[in-house]
């Protein structure tokens, strides 16, 4: 029971931007998930042969179902995977990384070019404190468009209609329809 309790523990408060810290005593319970989530992405990685078959795999990371509009083309790589939530009519092309801890929501209709690295954890800048991992949620709204190579960083939402360049590294929040280009991303035009 006390287990149990630990372990729901850890990932509420994983939910809820808290931070995790390696000798947190549900740190083990996060590493049975990542263990599996692992051993999962490998597998989905490297069997499986459709859309349909990658959407099937994936859900089972996520532990929910993905909707048959939504297209995941292999592979793709997340470390927790149960943080992942994903709407219809989703496109997510090849070698996608999600770091999930802190939450990644994704509304309808977008599209995330290949490459593209969602990360919704962080570390201290402290070197004493670093192995604390730190979660913060990333919401990509409604119709937007990530272009290949786009690093989105945690605490991020990316608005309505929004279009994130190639290979921009966005630190904050991005307006509804907008473009934004660059290290860091900048608002570059209006749509």
């Amino acid at each position: 029971m006390e287990e149990e309790r630990i372990r729901t523990d850890i990932f509420e408060r994983m939910k809820a931007g808290e931070p995790i810290c390696k000798d947190d005593p549900g740190y083990h319970a996060f590493m049975e998930v990542v263990d599996k989530t692992i051993q999962q992405c490998v597998e989905m990685n490297t069997t499986a042969t459709t859309v349909e078959q990658v959407r099937e795999q994936l859900g089972k990371i996520t532990g929910k179902t993905i909707d048959e509009s939504t297209a995941i083309f292999p592979p793709f790589y997340t470390n927790f995977g149960r943080n992942i939530s994903l709407g219809k009519n989703v496109f997510i092309n090849h070698a996608c990384s999600f770091l999930d801890m802190g939450g990644i929501t994704i509304e309808d209709d977008v599209m995330l070019g290949p490459r593209v690295n969602l990360t919704s954890e962080n570390h201290p800048l402290n070197p004493a404190d670093r192995t604390t991992v730190l979660p913060a949620p990333i919401h990509i709204k409604q119709n937007a468009w990530i272009g290949a190579g786009a690093t989105i960083l945690p605490g991020v939402t990316v608005g309505e209609n929004a279009v994130v360049a190639a290979g921009a590294l966005v630190n904050r929040n991005v307006p509804a329809n907008t473009v934004v280009a660059g290290v860091p991303a900048k608002v570059i035009k209006q749509l």
